[in-house]
C-alpha cells in the first residue's frame, strides 16, 4: 500500500484536532506568584516567514475572468493568498485570524468577482466534525483581501476534510454580483446570498444534499461526513434573468455538482428558482469539477470514484452539450488503463475547445496531465513511455528555486525526482494568457509560461510558482547558540536546517527522511550535536547529527515504537532520552542510539527534556506529575504534582541555569497557565496573571538584563497573542498585533540566543514566522543622518498593507539611488488627508499631526548605494486615506517607486 507522503492536511488534522481539544485540572504545587503585569502591544516588531516555500496541499487556484493577473490560491489549513505579479510572489490574506477562530484558516472555497474585481470571497472552516469547535463562515472583502468582513454560518465547513479538492463550492453570479451560491457539506444543502455575502439562506428548492461518504463506518466523523454540494458553475452566455425582485438580473442557467454517484449534476434555467437532474448523465462516479466553456457550449466534467484528495482508483471525463443535452465520454485513457481518478480541470478561455485534466490520485509513478485542443476528441499526455520503464516527458522540471522538492531522491525509472506532482486537483490556464498554466500539488504550486509549446511537441519548463506561500505545520523549533540560527521540525516535509532565514533551504532532513519530525533537541554546550525523532513507516524513527544538522544518521530503536514522540539530548551531547509513541516506553542511551535501556520510574508517553547545564539530568512530564532523573535518564523520580493533567503541556529548561524550568499548558475548563521551577521540578510556582499559556521559549537577554528573554504563546490580561518578558516573567508585553495572529500558535516557540528580541513562532499551516524588533539592543549601533543627499538620490515605495474603519497599516521602503552609501537617513512626508501615525517599527517617528518624519533604527541606518531599508507603521484616518504625494530625505525630494 502506498503511504500518502505529503499530508499537510493530515498533519494539521492531528495537530489541531489533538492539541486544541483538551483542558486541565489541578493547580500548581506552590501558591501563585505576584500577578504578572502586562504592557501595550510592542509595535516595534516586523514579521516575516522563515522561507521554505510551500510545504502543503494547495487544492484551489482561482483566476479573475475580467482582470489580468488577478489570481488567488486557497490552502486546506494555511489560509488564502493573492498573487502579486510585480513581485512574482503570493501575499497572505488571512493572517488576522486569531486563536479562537483558528478553524477559519482552512479555506474550502474561493470566489473572485468578475464584475467588481476588488471583491473576493472565502468560505472558511477546517473540520465538520468536533475537532473544530466553531462553525463555518463566508469572509468577504472589497479590497482584494486586505480587509475582511465575516458572515457566520449555522453549520461547519471542511477546508481540511475529504473532498476538499473538489469545487469551487462558492461562486458569484457574473450578471448580478449581489448573488452568490455556496455548496455546503454534511447534509446542509445549497445556500444563496443576495446581498454580496452579508447574509445567507438555504435554497429550499434544491433538495439533494449530497450524501456520499468516504467511509460510513468512521466513528470520528472525518471520513464519514457527507460531501454535500461540491461545485457551482454559471452559464454566462444565458444573460440576465427576467422579472422583478432580487434575481431580476441574475444569470438564468446554473449547474451544480452534488456528492451523489447516481445524481451528480443538476441544472436551473430560471435563476435558481427550480432545479432538475440533468438527464442522461453518467452514474457510478463523483463529479469533482464542472467547468463550462461558453465559447463552444460545452460543460466539461472530471469524475472519480472517491472524493480524494489522496485516493481514487477509477475515473471518467465527460462533455455535456448545453444546447442539445448530448453527453459524450471523452476520457483520455481506456477504462482498463485507468487506475486513478480525474479532478483538475481547466479550459483555455482564449481558445475554445482546449481543455486540460489531471489524474490527481496517481502517486506511482507520477501524476499525469492530459490536454486536448479539439474538445476531447483527441488527447496528448504530459509524459509517455518510450520503452518501459523509460519515460519521454514533454516538459522539463526546474526546481532550482525550491531544490528540496526532489526529496533528495534518486528513484528507479519510471519514477523521477522531482515528481510532476500528486494530489493535483487545482489546475488552471490563465484566462488571458494561453501560455501560463498553474497547478497545485500536495507540496507546492507549479507552473509554466510556455504551455502552448505542448501543442508543437516542443519541450517546455515547469517551475515552482510558490514564493510567499508558506504552508508547513510546525511541530518543534530550536535555535542553538552557534551554527544555523534555526532548525525546524515540520509535518509532512520533515524539517530543515535554516542557515539563512530569507532563503529556501536546499534540502530537508534526509538519512532518514521522516514524513513528519515530531521532536528536536541539541546539546546545550555542544550545539553541533542534535537529535530528532519522527514518523516513518517501518522506522528508524530517531536520528542524530554531529555537525549541527547538516548531515544525519539513523539510530536503532527499541521494540514497540510506532511514532516519533519526544527526544532530548544531554547538555554535553553524551546521552539521549527518547519517549517514542507506542508500547516501548521511555528509554535512555549513551552514544548515538546504538542501544537503548528502558527508563524506570516514568510512564510511557511522557514528554522528555534535558537540563541545559547538568548532562546527567533529564526531566519528564505526564498526567499532571513532573519527573526528574539524575543518572542520565536511567531512573526517574516523581517530583511536583498538581500540575495540569488535562490538555497539552510543554516545558523547557533555561540555558545556563541548572534546575530552572518553565512549564506551559492546560485546558480552558481546568488548570491552564504558566508555571516556574528553580529547584529541578521539586516545586512549581504558577505565574499569576497569565490566564493561559501553551508554549514557552527563551532568547537573548535584553540589554542590561541577566535573565534570558521569555517568549510565550499565551493569553495575558484577557488578550491572546505572542508575549515577551525581559524580567523573568514579572511583566509581559505583547509583541504581535491583531493583523498578525496566524490562527493557532501553540505547538512551540523559541527566541534566538544571538539576537535580542528575535522570536520564532510555530503555526499550524502558515509556516514558521519570525519577528524582529527595532528596540535598543535588537540590532546594531545607531547611525547618523547622511546630510542632504543630491536631488533624486532616493526612491520611496509606500504601500498600505491593511486597512480597517478608522485605521490602517503601511509598509515603506526607501532606496538609495545615489552612488554613495548612507550612514543614516530621515524620511519626511505630509499626509494629504489629515492621517496620523500611531505606532512605528524599524524606524523612530517624529513630527506633529500630519507632518511626519521617520528616522532609521540603529541597525538599518547604513544603506549601500543601490540598497534599501524598510519600516512600517499603523495610523489613523477619517474620510479617506490617500498616499502621500511627496517624500523627502535630507531635504531632497525622493522619486516614487
Amino acid at each position: 500500500m502506498r503511504r500518502p507522503r505529503l499530508l499537510a492536511g493530515l498533519a494539521g488534522l492531528a495537530l489541531t484536532g489533538g492539541l486544541l481539544a483538551g483542558a486541565l485540572p489541578a493547580g500548581a504545587a506552590e501558591p501563585d506568584a505576584a500577578p504578572a503585569r502586562t504592557q501595550a502591544a510592542a509595535a516595534s516588531y516586523t514579521w516575516k516567514n522563515v522561507r521554505v516555500d510551500g510545504g502543503g496541499f494547495v487544492p484551489g487556484l482561482v483566476f479573475n475572468r475580467t482582470e489580468k493577473n488577478l489570481l488567488y490560491a486557497r490552502t486546506d489549513i494555511g489560509g488564502a493568498y493573492r498573487w502579486d505579479q510585480a513581485g512574482s510572489a503570493w501575499v497572505p490574506l488571512l493572517d488576522h485570524i486569531g486563536w479562537d477562530d483558528w478553524g477559519h484558516t482552512g479555506v474550502v472555497s474561493l470566489a473572485s468577482d468578475t464584475a467588481d474585481p476588488d471583491r473576493v470571497y472565502a468560505a472558511v472552516g477546517t473540520y465538520t466534525n468536533d475537532w473544530d469547535p466553531g462553525t463555518g463562515a463566508v469572509l468577504r472583502s472589497a479590497d482584494r483581501g486586505a480587509t475582511w468582513q465575516r458572515a457566520d454560518l449555522p453549520f461547519k465547513l471542511g477546508g481540511n476534510m475529504p473532498g476538499r479538492g473538489m469545487g469551487e463550492r462558492l461562486a458569484v453570479d457574473p450578471h448580478d454580483n449581489r448573488i452568490l451560491y455556496l455548496g455546503a457539506p454534511s447534509g446542509n444543502g445549497l445556500w444563496r446570498s443576495t446581498d454580496s455575502g452579508a447574509t445567507w439562506a438555504k435554497v429550499t428548492s434544491f433538495t439533494n444534499p449530497g450524501g456520499y461518504q468516504q467511509d460510513p463506518t468512521d466513528t470520528s466523523g472525518y471520513n464519514s461526513d457527507e460531501q454535500g454540494i461540491v461545485w457551482v458553475t454559471f452559464d454566462e452566455s444565458t444573460g440576465g434573468g427576467t422579472g422583478a425582485g432580487a434575481t431580476a438580473t441574475a444569470t438564468k442557467t446554473i449547474y451544480v455538482g452534488v456528492g451523489d454517484k447516481e445524481n451528480a449534476v443538476y441544472r436551473s434555467t430560471d435563476a435558481g428558482a427550480t432545479w432538475t437532474r440533468l438527464a442522461g448523465q453518467p452514474t457510478g462516479h463523483l463529479a469533482h469539477k464542472g467547468v463550462l466553456d461558453a465559447g463552444n457550449g460545452y460543460l466539461y466534467l472530471a469524475y472519480s470514484d472517491t472524493a480524494g484528495p489522496y485516493d481514487g482508483g477509477k475515473g471518467k471525463v465527460y462533455r455535456y452539450a448545453t444546447a442539445t443535452g448530448e453527453w459524450k465520454d471523452i476520457t483520455p485513457v481506456a477504462e482498463a488503463d485507468t487506475y486513478h481518478g480525474f479532478s483538475g480541470l481547466t479550459v483555455d478561455r482564449q481558445h475554445p475547445g482546449t481543455v486540460m485534466v489531471s489524474a490527481y490520485s496517481s502517486w506511482w509513478p507520477d501524476t499525469q496531465l492530459f490536454r486536448t485542443t479539439d474538445s476531447g476528441t483527441t488527447w496528448t499526455r504530459a509524459w509517455d513511455y518510450s520503452a518501459y520503464p523509460t519515460r519521454s516527458n514533454r516538459y522539463t522540471m526546474d526546481v532550482s528555486s525550491v531544490p528540496w522538492l526532489t526529496w533528495g531522491g534518486d528513484p528507479a525509472p519510471p519514477e523521477q525526482a522531482p515528481k510532476l506532482g500528486w494530489m493535483t486537483e487545482a489546475l488552471e490556464i490563465d484566462p488571458f494568457d494561453s501560455d501560463r498554466m498553474l497547478y497545485g500539488t500536495g507540496a507546492t504550486v507549479y507552473g509554466t509560461t510556455e504551455l502552448t509549446r505542448w501543442d508543437t511537441n516542443t519541450n517546455f519548463t515547469i517551475r515552482p510558482m510558490v514564493k510567499g506561500l508558506e504552508e508547513t505545520a510546525v511541530l518543534d523549533l530550536v535555535s542553538p547558540p552557534s551554527g544555523a540560527p534555526l532548525i525546524s521540525a515540520l509535518g509532512d516535509v520533515g524539517g530543515f536546517r535554516h542557515t539563512d532565514l530569507g532563503a529556501v533551504p536546499p534540502m530537508m532532513f534526509t538519512a532518514p527522511n521522516f514524513t513528519s519530525t515530531t521532536s528536536l533537541d541539541y546539546a546545550e554546550t555542544k550545539p553541533g550535536v542534535l537529535v530528532r525523532s519522527g514518523h516513518l513507516d517501518g522506522g528508524p524513527r530517531v536520528a542524530f547529527s554531529t555537525d549541527n544538522g547538516a548531515h544525519w544518521f539513523a539510530g536503532q530503536e527499541p521494540a514497540g515504537v510506532t511514532g516519533g514522540g519526544t527526544v532530548a539530548a544531554a547538555a554535553d551531547g553524551g546521552r539521549f532520552v527518547w519517549s517514542p509513541e507506542g508500547t516501548a516506553g521511555v528509554h535512555a542511551a549513551t552514544g548515538y542510539g546504538t542501544s537503548w535501556t528502558p527508563s524506570a520510574g516514568i510512564p510511557a508517553g511522557a514528554a522528555v527534556e534535558s537540563d541545559r547545564v547538568d548532562p546527567k539530568t533529564f526531566y519528564g512530564f505526564h498526567g499532571g506529575t513532573f519527573y526528574a532523573s539524575a543518572d542520565g535518564g536511567l531512573t526517574f523520580t516523581a517530583k511536583a504534582t498538581g500540575l495540569p493533567a488535562k490538555g497539552n503541556v510543554r516545558f523547557k529548561a533555561v540555558p545556563g541555569r541548572k534546575g530552572d524550568i518553565w512549564l506551559a499548558g492546560g485546558a480552558p475548563d481546568a488548570a491552564y497557565g504558566l508555571w516556574h521551577s528553580t529547584d529541578g521540578g521539586a516545586t512549581f510556582t504558577k505565574v499569576s496573571g497569565v490566564d493561559q499559556a501553551d508554549a514557552v521559549g527563551f532568547g537573548k537577554a535584553a540589554p542590561n538584563a541577566s535573565y534570558p528573554a521569555l517568549y510565550s504563546s499565551a493569553k495575558i490580561g484577557g488578550v491572546r497573542g505572542i508575549f515577551r518578558s525581559t524580567d523573568a516573567g514579572a511583566t509581559w508585553v505583547r509583541v504581535n498585533d491583531d493583523a498578525h495572529q496566524w490562527g493557532w500558535t501553540g505547538a512551540t516557540i523559541t527566541g534566538d540566543p544571538r539576537v535580542y528580541g528575535r522570536v520564532y513562532v510555530a503555526t499550524n499551516g502558515r509556516g514558521i514566522i519570525y519577528g524582529d524588533t527595532s528596540e535598543t539592543g535588537g540590532g546594531g549601533d545607531g547611525g547618523t543622518d547622511p546630510g542632504t543627499p543630491p536631488a533624486g538620490a532616493c526612491k520611496v515605495a509606500y504601500r498600505i498593507t491593511n486597512q480597517w474603519q478608522g485605521g490602517f497599516q503601511a509598509d515603506v521602503t526607501v532606496t538609495n539611488t545615489s552612488a554613495t552609501a548612507w550612514t543614516g537617513w530621515t524620511l519626511g512626508w505630509t499626509f494629504p488627508a489629515g492621517q496620523t501615525v500611531g505606532q512605528m517599527w524599524n524606524a523612530t517617528p517624529a513630527g506633529t499631526g500630519s507632518a511626519v518624519t521617520a528616522k532609521n533604527a540603529g541597525w538599518n541606518g547604513a544603506v549601500a548605494a543601490g540598497g534599501s531599508a524598510s519600516f512600517g507603521f499603523t495610523g489613523s484616518w477619517t474620510g479617506s486615506n490617500p498616499v502621500p504625494a511627496v517624500f523627502t530625505l535630507g531635504g531632497a525630494t525622493c522619486s516614487a517607486a
